[in-house]
């Protein structure tokens, strides 16, 4: 997946993609690549620098963000059209039940602050009353069901997903989870940073826990609590490079199975409630997680357990409800992210609602702002990089020819999937009114929750997106073999699509999109999924050695980078993004030279057509982050952050160097001998 740095983004232009002629017809009044440039920094000194600092000089981070760049200042467009239609929709007589109806009442509840802060906690009473009570472990166990359909984040994840063994059947997975902190490490790590964050949770419960009634003494007697029993799980859960490899995380066993591994959790009872009326097998990530759940859930007191569904529960709500909750989180979550002030209250309303019935919007989003042509358009890039990969393989000297013909197979049967789905998810069961905001949030999450369990026992539907077409992102599925693209993700702000030349949409699209996704399908993980989308190993056992020793040394070259503190980047579990990345860079290299813009290598504004290329990719990850927000990332992120992403596979890229006169001794020069050569 291309890290969604920055989301919901598109542009009033889209790029072009025209892959044999330069789009000059329009020459711009100023030049994206030049005007962004920092001419202070040499290339050879700090490639990203150069290349966006310009840039970042000018447009420092606002108070409300933890970080700022290229995709925010296309967001802010974004969210601009999908307030009109929000804005829109209100003043429509829309029919009950139609998109309209639900677009315009959700913002009217959302937007309400008067109502909400009246209201207070009381939306949630009925769900802290069902908490209290609580008498046993069954009854516990039961109302976390209940909890988790609504949307609360409690003692486990579970999910509906293909099963990795056979991607025709969809199957129930069951994973670590339950924590109040971003991942287990919070609540470990010993440097000042995490402790000052530790410190700030543990004042959020406080805060809460006086919230929901208690006088200070019960409240931090609940805090010591529930941090102790949050503690206990995340001392078994697995640390963020552990969970990359797909055969130790697949732990399939049938409910017998299942039922021995926990004897305290009845789970006929909580499938039962989750709607599932029939369950033969499930796939456990991380069996120790739930040996060390079974345990708790009887030693732990069930008013401790009570605490923490609470506690879940608010945190879960906070965005949603008055502003007290709201600005109580927000505190904590400050020292995650760095903001200065939380955001303008309809943009973060707009992301509740991408989350609530995103495709709704979809909809009618792409009506007005991708079209057909732009569809074409792309899905012809799509087919440049695969042909430009089919020919990466073939020239391959250390991968056998057998393994070979499977790796083209799989490239073969690569689906592309371009700006918008082709079937619309159908929201008409989903109610949303003018009533509390939570509640609508809260229906929105049993919504998806009744239509993924939906799922078991169907066929796999294979035309499903998993994300909107005004989202800035992009995913490669292993289970469906698919690269997913949606309309805003091509997105350059302010520029029109004659005005942008091939040299930077090949890097900017081709490379850290489109060529980045189609390398997931061969990177650490990727590569153990065949053609049909099954975990199954196709590789000799001489190649799948060549292909680790390979990568490991993008895992140490990575894990040299020391971005902010003392924290390095985990090479480990970047892996997968560090090799999509290198991998990108090379097919949409090789791709965007067989146009007729590369062969001529006419100058634009000083720079020539390998130099725009490397600049294009470099301006898609023109951000700048907040050390806060720098700091958890390394942290919780399989992605590394952008500086890196940029000057970290250039080095591996023989090109770099003659395009920009990189020579020994430069800080961006790396030893042939050190160089990531995998695809």
């Amino acid at each position: 997946m291309k890290k969604i740095l920055l989301a919901l983004c598109v542009s009033t232009a889209l790029t072009a993609c025209n892959s044999g002629s330069n789009n000059t017809a329009e020459k711009p009044a100023m030049d994206i690549l030049a005007s962004n440039l920092d001419t202070t920094v040499k290339p050879s000194d700090d490639f990203f620098e150069y290349a966006n600092g310009g840039w970042l000089k000018k447009n420092p981070i606002p108070a409300s963000e933890s970080g700022w760049g290229i995709g925010n200042v296309v967001q802010d467009t974004i969210y601009q059209r999908l307030k009109t239609i929000n804005e829109n929709a209100v003043k429509a007589t829309a029919a009950s039940g139609s998109t309209e109806q639900k677009i315009g009442d959700f913002w009217q509840s959302a937007m309400d602050t008067v109502a909400l802060n009246k209201a207070g906690l009381s939306p949630l009473q009925p769900d802290i009353d069902k908490i209290n009570a609580i008498k046993n472990i069954n009854d516990l166990i039961t109302e976390a069901a209940v909890l988790k359909m609504k949307g609360v984040r409690c003692l486990f994840s579970d999910y509906v997903a293909q099963d990795d063994k056979n991607s025709e059947k969809m199957i129930y997975s069951l994973g670590q989870g339950g924590l109040g902190m971003p991942n287990r490490d919070y609540y470990f790590k010993t440097d000042a940073r995490t402790q000052n964050i530790r410190k700030a949770y543990k004042k959020y419960l406080l805060q809460t826990f006086i919230q929901l009634g208690n006088d200070s003494t019960a409240a931090q007697k609940k805090v010591n609590s529930v941090y102790a029993l949050e503690t206990t799980l995340a001392n078994a859960s697995r640390k963020l490079e552990d969970l990359r490899d797909p055969y130790k995380n697949y732990n399939k066993m049938d409910v017998v199975q299942l039922d021995k591994l926990t004897p305290n959790i009845k789970w006929s009872d909580y499938t039962k409630e989750m709607g599932i009326t029939h369950l033969d097998s499930v796939v456990v990530g991380q069996p120790e997680f739930y040996s060390a759940l079974n345990t708790a859930i009887t030693t732990t007191p069930l008013a401790d357990w009570k605490a923490y569904l609470q506690v879940r529960l608010i945190q879960s709500f906070s965005g949603y409800l008055d502003s007290v909750s709201f600005n109580n989180a927000f505190t904590y979550s400050q020292n995650l992210s760095g903001a200065k002030e939380s955001r303008p209250r309809w943009k973060r309303v707009l992301d509740a609602e991408e989350n609530a019935m995103g495709e709704a919007l979809g909809q009618l989003f792409v009506k007005e702002y991708f079209n057909a042509t732009a569809k074409k358009r792309y899905n012809d890039l799509v087919e440049n990089i695969r042909d430009a990969y089919k020919d990466r393989i073939n020239q391959l000297t250390w991968m056998s020819a057998v393994t070979k013909e499977k790796a083209l197979d799989k490239l073969s049967k690569i689906t592309r999937k371009v700006g918008y789905p082709d079937k619309w998810k159908d929201f008409s069961a989903l109610k949303i009114d003018k009533g509390p905001y939570v509640l609508n949030m809260q229906r929105a999450s049993t919504w998806w929750h009744n239509y993924e369990i939906n799922k078991l026992g169907k066929p796999v539907d294979r035309s499903e997106w998993s994300m909107t077409p005004q989202t800035y992102n992009a995913y490669y599925n292993p289970s469906n073999n698919e690269i997913v693209l949606p309309a805003a993700i091509f997105a350059v702000p302010g520029y029109a699509d004659s005005q942008l030349d091939d040299a930077l949409v090949y890097g900017y699209a081709a490379a850290s999109t489109i060529g980045h996704e189609m390398t997931h399908g061969f990177d650490d993980q990727g590569r153990q999924y065949d053609a049909e989308g099954n975990l199954k190993n196709w590789w000799t056992v001489n190649d799948s050695t060549e292909f680790s020793d390979r990568a490991k040394k993008i895992i140490n070259q990575f894990g040299e980078f020391n971005p902010v503190d003392t924290f390095h980047i985990n090479g480990s579990a970047t892996q997968g993004e560090n090799i999509a990345d290198l991998g990108g860079l090379l097919l949409g290299l090789d791709a965007f030279k067989k146009t007729a813009a590369y062969k001529k290598n006419e100058k634009i504004d000083g720079l020539t057509q390998l130099q725009r290329y490397f600049l294009g990719y470099s301006l898609g990850w023109l951000y700048e982050e907040r050390k806060e927000s720098l700091a958890t990332q390394v942290m919780t992120d399989v992605h590394a952050p952008a500086k890196e992403r940029v000057n970290g596979p250039f080095v591996n890229i023989p090109e770099f160097y003659e395009a920009f006169g990189i020579k020994p001794g430069d800080k961006m020069y790396r030893p042939d001998s050190l160089r990531v050569k995998i695809w």
